[in-house]
């Protein structure tokens, strides 16, 4: 077993943030000693933007979800989700199956 590096002291989030774009967090954490925490009660943080759509995609989305009794906010949300799964997962098999080779 290799000896973990002490971890040091933030004096702030960013501080910290900083550090770990430049560090790996194997050097100062034992991940095989590593548990599944599941926050429940959390909500995640949002944000509220602007974005620009064409009218007739805008149109298309309220007509979608009119039959669903679903605000276009909310579709739009579900939307952007789905697709961001879709990626993110491509991007894990393909860099896997790269590794592979």
């Amino acid at each position: 077993m290799k000896t973990l590096k002490k971890l040091p002291k933030f004096k702030s989030e960013a501080d910290e943030r900083e550090f770990w774009l430049s560090h790996d967090s194997a050097d100062y954490l034992d991940w095989s000693k590593a548990r599944f925490v599941d926050f429940v009660n959390l909500k995640p943080t949002s944000r509220s933007i602007s974005i620009r759509l064409p009218e007739h995609m805008l149109s298309r989305i309220k007509a979608l979800v009119n039959r669903e009794d679903v605000p276009h906010q909310s579709y739009m949300k579900i939307l952007i989700a789905q697709k961001l799964e879709e990626i993110t997962y491509d991007f894990v098999v393909h860099t896997k199956q790269k590794a592979t080779v």
